[in-house]
């Protein structure tokens, strides 16, 4: 099969991005179709719908390579470790992870607007640069099933929410810093709008398991200055966080919108939102922005 289009996110990474859609009802993306693929007259109609079935590629699925180069000896593990489960393990068929026999995604979004090969999604669970197979209208008396039911281990109420989050007033200088850089090609209305964004994707613990036992693409900090002069160190492996001081901290990083949002969580699970700085790849983007689709949400 070959991709129709792809995906413009407002997530830069797959740490940060939604496990499920419509969970952060203001993540946004933009799928942009191949006009030679894909006629515009293809969406007539879409618009019309408020929800929309979006199938793609999980293309940052690390197995990818033994699955497809060697499928024979791929070996895929036939029961994966559950974030609900806090690592207990399920069958792979019987979850939503990425790690699948073929690496096809199915996720339900809202049809924001329509506009030529484009179309604005919210709610979304895509990484930028995801390729689109295939997009379907939501059909509500076929696709909501009454009566469905769920395992118990997912009827758990806040398994993965966070305590509470709260954003110094360092961000929020930096944050409007980065702002006036990334405004004009951010989905995004405002800094404030943008912060909005921040907080419904940080109110789920969005590390995972391996995260949270061995933290990797981190910072390191000293609590204080008793805890010794070193610069701060930028923890990549599991020897690195092994080695970092007992008074150390660790600062998790969030990729959004060309956007790099530090935060800290501690044991209680209490956020502090620390930081906002620029990505390099930031000033290079060319996408649809909130500009683009301002008019045409305006008329909705």
């Amino acid at each position: 099969m070959a991709p129709i289009g792809s995906v413009q996110s407002c997530f830069s990474t797959r740490n940060g991005t939604p496990r499920q859609p419509l969970v952060v009802p203001l993540a946004r993306a933009t799928v942009v179709l191949n006009p030679a693929r894909v006629a515009a007259e293809a969406l007539e109609g879409l618009a019309s719908y408020s929800h929309c079935w979006i199938l793609y590629v999980f293309h940052l699925n690390t197995d990818l390579d033994k699955m497809w180069k060697d499928p024979a000896r791929s070996k895929l593990k036939a029961k994966v470790r559950v974030p609900r489960l806090k690592g207990g393990k399920m069958g792979v068929l019987a979850t939503r992870t990425p790690h699948r026999p073929n690496p096809i995604g199915l996720s339900v979004a809202k049809v924001e607007a329509v506009d030529g090969h484009a179309i604005l999604l919210s709610g979304v669970d895509l990484v930028d640069g995801t390729p689109v197979l295939d997009i379907k209208p939501y059909l509500p008396y076929s696709d909501s099933v009454e009566g469905a039911t769920i395992p118990n281990w997912l009827e758990v109420d806040g398994a993965l929410a966070v305590e509470s989050i709260h954003f110094s007033e360092h961000f929020i200088s930096s944050l409007s810093n980065c702002w006036a850089h990334v405004q004009k090609q951010a989905l995004y209305a405002s800094a404030d709008e943008f912060q909005d964004l921040i907080k419904e994707v940080l109110s789920w613990d969005i590390r995972s398991l391996s995260q949270r036992l061995r933290p990797h693409q981190v910072t390191i900090e000293s609590k204080a200055d008793d805890c010794g002069s070193k610069a701060d160190k930028d923890c990549r492996n599991k020897e690195d966080y092994q080695a970092a001081d007992s008074c150390s901290i660790v600062v998790y990083h969030l990729h959004l919108e060309g956007i790099d949002v530090s935060y800290k969580i501690d044991e209680n699970s209490n956020i502090i939102v620390d930081n906002a700085a620029l990505l390099p790849s930031a000033a290079n983007q060319n996408r649809c922005s909130y500009l683009t689709w301002r008019d045409k949400l305006n008329t909705l």
